[in-house]
């Protein structure tokens, strides 16, 4: 076998590890790219579930809020009907004259307001608290009695039920406002907080497909490197049937016949090869 032959046999061979080479790390690059691209998936799962959780907490907010505006209003038109009711009870009373030497009915409630107040912020002996909380259940009683009066007129007593289903009205509302407010407030932070799991789930599937990018681009070169070594491999494969007294096979060319027969013929005088020369011949041979 002539120093041309052995040379040749020695570049297939180093072509052929490089081949494998690229080849193997192509492989192990498209099997990390393949896992990237399932973490991505898993990823982008995610963030659609919690996308759409998201949104849906957003409608249901939205229709809470909704029902809030709603029954503001409704609170509002009991609490107007309230003060009406209330102002007429109190029109009512005033035009309503106690029996004689009887105090006012709105006296006996001024009494005891002050009554209450010295009794919460003095200090008092034992013997002044019990004289005041005394005089306190005269007024109530006193009050009870009118009240009682009042009501015996027909128009005072209707009055006085309008006013007490307006109060409860007005209360029932007021309660279901601070209950549907609080349930929008809740689904308000819930949404926020998806949308906040929703944009760090956007940023590492943006350095995820980042990285598959990356990586893919790195599977091409390794893929184009493990071409190019093939090719080397079929072209010293084709130099060294022709130097072992083969022809060139009809793929070759007559083009490339000229170069060939010199390259040939230096290969049978025994003279060295450079690897320029046989990268050359390499390039006219592909076609």
């Amino acid at each position: 076998m002539s120093e041309a032959t052995v040379e040749l046999e020695q570049r297939r061979a180093e072509a052929n590890a490089r081949a494998d080479e690229a080849r193997a790390r192509r492989d192990k690059l498209n099997s990390e790219a393949r896992t990237v691209a399932e973490e991505r998936a898993r990823i982008l799962d995610e963030l659609h579930d919690k996308s759409a959780d998201a949104q849906e907490h957003r409608r249901h907010r939205d229709a809470l809020n909704s029902e809030v505006r709603d029954e503001k209003k409704l609170r509002e038109e009991w609490n107007h009907k309230l003060q009406e009711l209330g102002d007429k009870v109190q029109e009512l009373r005033r035009a309503r004259t106690p029996r004689p030497g009887a105090v006012p009915i709105w006296r006996l409630r001024k009494d005891l307001k002050e009554l209450e107040f010295r009794h919460m912020t003095t200090a008092l002996t034992g013997d002044q608290e019990k004289r005041l909380v005394e005089e306190m259940k005269r007024l109530e009683a006193a009050i009870r009695e009118q009240d009682e009066q009042l009501r015996q007129d027909p128009e005072v007593e209707q009055t006085l039920k309008a006013f007490a289903e307006a109060r409860d009205e007005a209360e029932k509302h007021h309660a279901t406002v601070g209950r549907l407010a609080d349930e929008a407030q809740a689904a308000h932070e819930a949404m926020v907080g998806l949308y906040e799991s929703v944009d760090e789930l956007r940023r590492q599937a943006d350095e995820v497909q980042a990285k598959l990018l990356e990586v893919k681009s790195q599977a091409d070169d390794a893929h184009r490197q493990h071409i190019t070594a093939i090719e080397e491999v079929r072209d010293i494969e084709k130099l060294l049937y022709a130097a072992r007294g083969g022809r060139a096979p009809p793929s070759w060319g007559e083009a490339e016949a000229p170069r060939e027969e010199d390259f040939l013929a230096r290969l049978k005088k025994g003279e060295k090869v450079s690897t320029e020369d046989l990268l050359e011949l390499q390039k006219s041979g592909r076609g």
